[in-house]
């Protein structure tokens, strides 16, 4: 009798530590071990630090100009520690990286399914400059993360003026980074001379009534909004944001509402790095956002983030270095969330 009520006891309290166990790992709790983040992260640099592949973007001609060499990696947990290699500090524009921000910045004003009903929450199928695609899916953008959806989310930022909406997306990245960026002014200039096409799609998406300030003002300063600075360490920060569930961890400060990041995730999964969103999600199982700048953002929720800076791009737009870089990471810790 009294070994029977051991073995119950026994069977309780690995039922008690099992759940308690699950439920931590689930909330991220459970402590990744640091000196294998450092040396995954040191084995990533040294791993693809010489690879040339890919080039530069020049269909922006300051972007041609950046040192293709440049290659940055950093991890940042969900708890604060920082572990990096390579050209960490060195600053590149962010981009579409910045739509991330942008779109959270809505949701924050507006809420969640005002982001879905007004721009959308599905992959184009179209590159992320398509026209077509505004047409093919009835005047609807789509998803935040394409050029429509980008322009869209920057003119619904509630804001009296351009100059006040332009400050209010300015200090939300600021927040999420944990620094004030810099802003590249030869990156803009380069870009707002020669954003016909965005000009071009921001006016059909008003003829459908879809825009929430005037068209022309709104593409620039989304222009604006992705001539900002940034760099690895940056991104490994901003990412950190998301994956401590809105609260950046070397601040404290609360950047976005809890219920908002896995909203805002779930659109980075299905459309983070342009047309190769699928291919990407497929092998690293991470909500992820590129930049033609040549930055990657890659966030395991719950535990930690990963940004990279690599200039030279793949057919797609996306960093080669980078999305190399991170999947050996993925990999090396077994930070695949499908895999857990």
């Amino acid at each position: 009798m009294l070994s029977q009520m051991r073995r119950s006891l026994l069977r309780l309290s690995v039922l008690i530590f099992m759940v308690a166990f699950t439920s931590a790992f689930a909330r991220g709790l459970v402590a990744l071990d640091e000196a294998k983040i450092a040396q995954a992260v040191q084995e990533a640099y040294a791993k693809f630090k010489d690879d040339d592949s890919g080039k530069n973007a020049d269909y922006i001609k300051a972007l041609a100009k950046v040192d293709p060499k440049l290659f940055g990696v950093t991890v940042v947990t969900r708890d604060g520690k920082v572990f990096e290699a390579g050209d960490t500090k060195a600053e590149v524009s962010i981009q579409s990286i910045s739509k991330v921000f942008t779109a959270a910045l809505v949701m924050q004003q507006h809420g969640a399914k005002f982001l879905q009903r007004k721009i959308g929450a599905n992959a184009t199928g179209l590159p992320f400059n398509s026209i077509i695609a505004i047409e093919l899916h009835h005047g609807s953008a789509s998803n935040p993360f394409v050029n429509a959806g980008a322009i869209q989310a920057t003119s619904w930022v509630t804001a009296k003026d351009s100059k006040a909406r332009w400050a209010k997306i300015k200090a939300n990245m600021d927040a999420f980074a944990g620094r004030k960026l810099p802003f590249n002014e030869e990156v803009y200039v380069s870009e707002v001379n020669d954003n016909k096409r965005n000009q071009a799609i921001a006016k059909l998406l008003d003829a459908y009534g879809r825009m929430g300030s005037d068209p022309l003002e709104a593409t620039t300063v989304y222009t604006k909004q992705c001539s900002v600075n940034v760099s690895a360490h940056d991104l490994g920060v901003m990412g950190a944001c998301l994956a401590n569930h809105g609260v950046n961890p070397l601040t404290g400060k609360r950047v976005l509402e809890k219920a908002y990041v896995p909203k805002l995730l779930a659109v980075m999964a299905t459309a983070g790095l342009y047309d190769n969103a699928g291919d990407w999600l497929y092998a690293s199982g991470a909500p992820a956002k590129s930049g033609v700048g040549g930055g990657l953002l890659t966030v395991i929720p719950g535990k930690l983030a990963i940004g990279v800076v690599s200039p030279p791009l793949d057919k797609y737009g996306n960093s080669v270095r980078a999305q190399k870089a991170t999947i050996y990471i993925i990999e090396k810790l077994g930070l695949n969330p499908f895999a857990q």
